[in-house]
């Protein structure tokens, strides 16, 4: 019978090779299956990265091999996992040019559907100053479908939502893991939480069952808990299962794991709301000509955008903090000046400052706030803010 060597709610880690422990899994229980294998890139040699010399070691699970045993590691656990997988179940496995083509063509030859190439672009890698490469930022993520023919689950609508209206592309911006991610300990190959954060919430529904086979430090199993997904992670390592423990352990307090969540939901080019309270005769009134405005200031002030204005697609309206009315902006990240006189040609009487900020919103098409925060905040209720999307949606 399978043992964990840790088992708590909804995370489940077992300690061993991962062939052996992935044979005596249940058949069809997986919905998703997050890889982060080897890339065989280890050997000893060293580069100058931003002032000092880095050697390319990291154990020797992850020492360079040959083709032939590249393909042969790959195509054992591979096979191993698709008669776990659900018959709808996906697949996303990591890698860079050094595992990546080898898990291509042992998909394709295992029955799975690739769906997408993603490209994870670090937005903070080190550079190399060795002036024989150029500086590495990307890696690779295949995503892939167990049925060659069939559907498979894919949020697209969240994603959309989370992505400013647009469908989301095959290159994501993300940093690498950041100290907060790291308070429990360290391995070499982590990935940042926002990077499973994302695949997570595009392709599976609560309370799904995520397998990660090369589990390390359980990134994975951080970012499922944290949203109300199952978990069970395999590794050899016991030093690196510890780490995970300990970061489990970590967000079982509430306040922990609501500030890791809001973290790793965080994302440097996510889409803004303008929240903006008005009178509700004048928020009717903006509703009706799909008009919103804000005070710029007078002549002899100067004009302080903001971070995160240019990337302003939706107003919500208030009242007090309550009913609130959400619309798309008709322009991402613009806006007009526009005078007093302006305003009042639109049926307005503004009379706080001689020139406002305007932004022209799609009055035909209210869109539903399913979340909505706290917007009773003693006299902030009543100053404009900008807000990620991701506080008024529902995750």
């Amino acid at each position: 019978m399978l043992t964990p060597c840790y088992n708590s709610y909804a995370f489940s880690l077992y300690n061993g090779d991962s062939l052996t422990l992935i044979d005596q899994l249940d058949n069809n229980s997986l919905d998703l299956v997050f890889a982060d294998p080897p890339y065989f890139l280890s050997s000893g040699r060293k580069m100058d990265i931003a002032g000092r010399t880095v050697y390319f070691e990291k154990g020797a699970w992850d020492r360079c091999r040959s083709t032939e045993e590249i393909d042969n590691f790959n195509s054992k656990w591979i096979r191993a996992v698709r008669a776990k997988m659900k018959q709808d179940a996906t697949i996303w496995i990591s890698g860079t040019f050094h595992n990546i083509f080898s898990i291509e063509r042992i998909l394709v030859d295992n029955g799975f559907r690739i769906i997408n190439l993603v490209s994870w672009q670090k937005s903070n890698p080190h550079e190399i100053t060795d002036g024989q490469h150029l500086t590495f930022s990307t890696e690779m993520l295949i995503w892939a479908r167990k049925s060659l023919r069939g559907r498979h689950c894919y949020n697209h609508n969240l994603m959309v939502q989370l992505n400013g209206g647009k469908p989301l592309t095959d290159v994501w911006k993300i940093p690498t893991p950041g100290s907060w991610e790291r308070k429990c300990g360290w391995h070499p190959t982590q990935k940042p939480l926002q990077l499973l954060y994302k695949i997570i919430l595009a392709s599976t529904h609560k309370g799904d069952t995520i397998l990660d086979p090369f589990a390390g430090g359980c990134t994975t199993g951080i970012a499922a808990n944290l949203l109300g997904r199952k978990f069970i992670g395999i590794d050899q390592s016991l030093d690196y299962l510890s780490y995970g423990i300990r970061r489990k352990q970590e967000i079982e307090d509430p306040i922990v794991a609501d500030k890791y969540l809001k973290k790793m939901s965080e994302n440097p080019e996510e889409v803004t709301i303008m929240v903006n309270h008005c009178r509700k005769s004048l928020k009717d009134k903006m509703i009706e000509t799909g008009i919103c405005y804000l005070r710029a200031g007078d002549s002899k002030g100067s004009l302080c955008i903001t971070p995160g204005f240019e990337r302003l697609s939706y107003v919500l309206l208030h009242t007090n903090g309550e009913d609130c009315q959400l619309f798309k902006l008709k322009s991402k990240g613009r806006f007009n000046i526009w005078t007093k006189e302006t305003l009042e040609k639109y049926g307005f009487e503004p009379s706080h400052a001689p020139y406002y900020i305007v932004l022209r919103f799609d009055n035909t098409k209210p869109i539903p706030c399913k979340q909505l925060p706290n917007l009773k905040e003693s006299g902030n209720t009543y100053i404009a803010k900008i807000k990620p999307l991701s506080d008024f949606i529902r995750i």
